[in-house]
């Protein structure tokens, strides 16, 4: 049998397996979502080697201020929050439980994946540091690794406030966002307005709440029907509008993620300029919903997006760990062109977009094994339980430089 009839039998059977009231739309969103994250870090996210050999992260927007256009593309937070608005409403409305015992479930889901990956990371790093890895490396790699879980807890925090959201959503509809993006403007004003000065640096860990609520707001509202077409188009022609504002008379930074040696950043915590990417961004999948449906109504389509959704976690707990997977073994061999070497260079891209299909095969061949940890833990026990817990409390504590 060759592959490619072994690839269209399993498609068959997908599509023979989706129920017909699935919405395909928005796990369609979901994965676009999801893949956007390895391929942005893979993408804008590079190494230099010191003398020693140890890996430091870089990145190629320092040195190429005309990529942080591909930032707007592949910062794809604001979709991701719309359809976990979404989806969520839909579970909290279909729970035959508590709404304490809805978001257990969803929580003890999450977490999952976070404690089985921190956990084999705490246990392999002694191994590859007794087998020559510097510090200075595992450090790096430890770094790479939690950096996309900081997403985990914020999503946590906003689903225990579906019931609030829902409510907001029944009374004002769509608009029950506006507060949100009203709350970041302010404290965007006085972060970089004309009392910037005065304004303690604590005050921009306010934006985080707000910030990524906004989206989640809007799904919630999508998904009790507040938002039709109308409100769509608005979203999406304000949020674009707002967003070439800020750009163009406010001077925000064009990149969507951090560049270093930057004095601001958009991401963390979210600016403005991210709720205006993330309002445009949700217009748009609102006004497209329709015409994906159609489009991923064919088998070869929709099988990958069911991959995608149930692999969802392990994609983000593991992308990082299948990019060093890679370097560190290169970092051996000393500068590897678009791995190892400084990201300062029109070769450097061509170079790592050729690497970009080895990090993808490595992150498959990984998942292969921790897919696991994304489905109950039905055979460990409670001292199984306990000790991955302190294991991942340790590698946090040695990635966030505390030890």
């Amino acid at each position: 049998m060759s592959a490619l009839t072994l690839l269209g039998r399993t498609a068959d059977r997908i599509e023979r397996q989706t129920p017909a009231d699935r919405d395909r739309a928005v796990d369609g969103l979901r994965a676009l979502a999801l893949l956007a994250v390895p391929t942005g870090h893979w993408l804008l996210g590079g190494f230099t080697l010191d003398a020693e050999g140890g890996l430091h992260n870089a990145s190629p927007l320092s040195a190429f201020g005309g990529l942080a256009p591909a930032s707007w593309v592949l910062q794809m937070l604001g979709i991701f929050f719309l359809v976990g608005g979404y989806a969520s409403v839909l579970s909290y409305h279909r729970r035959t439980g508590s709404a304490g015992a809805w978001l257990k479930g969803r929580i003890v889901r999450l977490g999952r994946p976070v404690l089985g990956v921190t956990a084999v990371w705490a246990l392999a790093a002694p191994v590859l540091y007794a087998a020559g890895v510097p510090e200075t490396t595992l450090r790096t790699g430890a770094t790479l690794v939690v950096q996309p879980l900081w997403f985990v807890g914020v999503y946590v925090v906003v689903t225990a406030l579906t019931p609030y959201c829902v409510r907001a959503a029944h009374r004002l509809g769509g608009w029950a966002a506006a507060p949100l993006l009203a709350s970041v403007a302010v404290v965007d004003f006085l972060r970089y307005g004309p009392l910037a000065g005065s304004v303690p640096s604590w005050l921009a860990l306010v934006n985080i709440l707000p910030g990524w609520l906004f989206a989640y707001q809007l799904g919630v509202s999508w998904g009790e029907r507040r938002i039709g077409r109308r409100g769509a188009s608005l979203l999406l022609v304000g949020g674009a509008a707002l967003f070439a504002a800020l750009l163009v008379f406010f001077h925000y930074p064009a990149s969507m993620v951090g560049v270093p040696g930057e004095a601001r950043t958009n991401s963390h915590p979210p600016s403005l300029l991210v709720l205006a990417l993330a309002a445009a961004q949700s217009g748009a999948a609102v006004l497209l919903r329709d015409r994906l449906a159609k489009v991923l109504a064919r088998p070869a389509l929709w099988a990958p997006v069911v991959v995608i959704n149930l692999c969802a976690m392990t994609i983000l707990c593991w992308h990082q760990t299948a990019m060093l997977a890679a370097a560190v073994p290169g970092s051996f061999a000393g500068g590897l062109a678009g791995l190892t070497t400084a990201p300062d260079s029109p070769g450097w891209i061509a170079a790592r977009l050729v690497w970009m299909p080895v990090f993808a095969i490595l992150l498959v061949t990984i998942a292969r094994y921790a897919r696991r940890f994304e489905e109950p833990w039905t055979r460990a026990t409670t001292v199984r339980r306990t000790l991955a817990g302190l294991l991942a409390a340790g590698f946090a504590v040695f990635a966030l430089g505390l030890a």
